[in-house]
């Protein structure tokens, strides 16, 4: 049970930084007035650095470090 408790908790952690990151991109897409190309560089970042957040809070970016080619 503690198992379920924690994996629900992570996956709650999940959805709430989604959630924020995901907010504060639509504040700035709404209501700064900056060029458009600033707007999508910051997405493009936000959106690769939250991809690397959830593969490494999932694991899988560690186990992609173990391949070998």
């Amino acid at each position: 049970e503690k198992n379920i408790n924690l994996d629900i908790m992570s996956l709650l952690t999940v959805l709430i930084v989604l959630i924020v990151v995901g907010v504060i991109l639509w504040l700035i897409n709404t209501y700064l007035p900056i060029d458009g190309k600033i707007k999508t560089i910051i997405n493009i970042v936000a959106v690769v650095f939250i991809i690397i957040w959830l593969l490494k809070a999932f694991g899988l970016l560690s186990a992609l470090g173990n391949v070998k080619v």
